[in-house]
């Protein structure tokens, strides 16, 4: 994996000034252009689209100062459609104006990424694989901002806000594993990785049923995949998320499984002791392109 992801930082770098291709790019690693861009966003913490921009306006830096290009045959090498719109860019990355380069003895660079292997600790991972029919999510839903550390309070808000009447109403509708209040997140905004942005929030139940559910509820509709249903106990919210994390930088790079866009799902059990609270989380993935 990390030698494909390498690869594809090779042909990326090569084609700065010219179209990179999706299509190149799956075929270099193997895997759909959006497992690529997850996996990259989860190693690198910068999104592929902010990493492809940010070394175009880089080398844009060292074409200004050394190869005696004008600002004009910059911009349109790099693909901007105007010069301001090349200006703009530059000066909110670098914080001088393009045409101010020339002038100036200090310059800002922006590297090209490389993967490394890096061994920390082996640490046990427990986790299932599990094919499951195509099921509903059927709950209260709610936009809410990325957090990576500690309890998020707009979920709490947003658990809070369910009645027990619903919360009753919700469960006579459970008819899927775990049968229980799950959580699931789902349209992440782009910037994920930087911690910056939002996501859609669901609280409820899995459900087959297609009739009978009341209006006031929110549904989301899942295909049936296949799942990486990974296991934790311990200290809530802290192993959970620790979990999520060695998820994204350890299992999916060394598995030869990929991330199937879908909604994200975890499972809480019983909270009264959050030193020691059982969890899951619900991946969708399936088998990598050989």
């Amino acid at each position: 994996m990390l030698k494909s992801m390498n690869e594809a930082l090779d042909y990326i770098e090569a084609h700065l000034s010219d179209e990179i291709n999706d299509k190149e790019l799956e075929k270099i690693t193997g895997t759909s252009i959006y497992h690529f861009r997850r996996m990259f966003t989860f190693l690198s913490g910068i999104t592929l689209g902010e990493y492809i921009r940010i070394r175009k306006l880089s080398n844009a830096t060292f074409d200004l100062q050394h190869e005696g290009m004008s600002v004009t045959e910059t911009a349109f090498k790099y693909g901007y459609e105007s010069v301001d719109g090349f200006s703009r860019a530059f000066r909110e990355w670098s914080g001088i104006s393009p045409s101010e380069v020339k002038k100036k003895n200090m310059f800002k660079a922006f590297p090209k990424l490389s993967f490394q292997l890096t061994i920390q600790g082996g640490i046990s991972m427990d986790y299932r694989i599990e094919n499951k029919d195509a099921f509903r999510i059927v709950g209260k839903k709610k936009r809410i901002p990325i957090q990576f550390e500690g309890e998020n309070q707009e979920i709490i808000k947003l658990a809070k806000s369910i009645t027990p009447e619903q919360r009753e109403k919700l469960h006579s509708y459970a008819n899927v594993e775990p049968n229980q209040v799950v959580n699931a997140s789902y349209n992440f905004d782009t910037e994920r990785m930087e911690e910056k942005g939002g996501l859609d929030h669901m609280i409820g139940i899995l459900t087959t049923k297609e009739s009978g559910i009341d209006e006031e509820f929110d549904i989301v509709e899942v295909p049936a995949l296949t799942w990486a249903v990974f296991s934790t106990k311990g200290e809530f919210p802290k192993v959970m998320q620790d979990t999520w994390g060695k998820i994204a930088s350890e299992w999916l790079p060394s598995s030869d499984y990929e991330l199937v866009e879908a909604p994200e799902i975890s499972f809480t059990g019983d909270l009264s002791d959050k030193s020691n609270v059982y969890s899951e989380i619900w991946m969708a993935v399936k088998k990598g392109e050989i």
